[in-house]
């Protein structure tokens, strides 16, 4: 299976072909989703509430991403691989943002680095970005800023938000951003930044328009079910296939069905 590069992310939208992306925290997961060839990979911090049991991602350091990111790496066979800046990685200054984003890429082997939010972090996209890093972005519902927006809330309600939104979207191209992720905005909002912006956008509850589409591949698959959006589809549920071995396996251990004949040495 061929690699992809960003070369291969960007001629997409010129060629007006759906990008496809989901999140990965692990090897197993990384060789089953890659082996379908998705086109990107996400080393989510949303590892912190799926993988790690956190309220939020917040907690998130860039050890855990270096972790994560280098599990991920072993067992992708060819998807172009993300992995976020977590909070406070990145916002104090140039100088961590640059060496927070060259750990990651170093000790973890992400392809690219993910950054939070708009017009006030552009410098910090540049400055990496001339590091020879490529940066995605992350506008709409960011969740490592849940705290300031009162939750986990749709963006771009009023005129005001939307003016923003379509101003940091333009920021972050200008900045080098190779692809911007829009998260919970109205769709007509994410279709008028896809049709400003040269570089691709991912939605994830951005509606159909977008250039491409992300999951969190716990949501999607029904191994996380504390909070479900209202955007996910659930494609299978594997977290009730889990319970249901789990309990056979109980049983049939309590009762000396297992192990059998055929799954012991002589």
């Amino acid at each position: 299976m061929n690699k992809k590069t960003i070369i291969t992310i960007l001629n997409k939208k010129q060629a007006k072909e759906k990008i496809t992306m989901l999140t990965c925290y692990d090897y197993a997961m990384a060789k089953i989703i890659s082996s379908q060839d998705i086109d990107v990979l996400l080393v989510g911090d949303s590892l912190g509430n799926v993988r790690l049991g956190y309220e939020n991602t917040i907690p998130v350091t860039v050890e855990d991403m270096i972790y994560h990111t280098k599990s991920v790496k072993r067992g992708n066979s060819g998807a172009f691989l993300v992995s976020d800046m977590p909070f406070m990685s990145y916002e104090i200054s140039v100088e961590d943002a640059i060496r927070n984003a060259a750990r990651i890429v170093k000790e973890g082997g992400a392809d690219a680095v993910k950054i939070e939010g708009g017009i006030e972090i552009a410098s910090q996209v540049k400055a990496i970005v001339s590091s020879k890093i490529p940066v995605a972005g992350h506008l709409g519902l960011t969740p490592q800023a849940v705290n300031k927006l009162g939750g986990f809330k749709v963006q771009g309600k009023t005129k005001e938000s939307k003016d923003k939104l379509i101003a940091d979207a333009l920021a972050l191209e200008s900045a080098g951003a190779f692809l911007v992720v829009l998260e919970a905005v109205p769709e007509y909002i994410a279709k008028e930044i896809t049709s400003y912006l040269k570089i691709p956008t991912i939605g994830i509850g951005a509606g159909r328009y977008c250039d491409g589409q992300v999951l969190v591949i716990d949501d999607m698959i029904g191994m996380f079910t504390e909070f479900v959006p209202k955007f996910v589809k659930k494609y299978a549920n594997v977290g009730e296939s889990i319970k249901s071995a789990v309990k056979n396996y109980i049983d049939e251990v309590k009762k000396g069905k297992f192990p059998k004949e055929e799954n012991t040495y002589k």
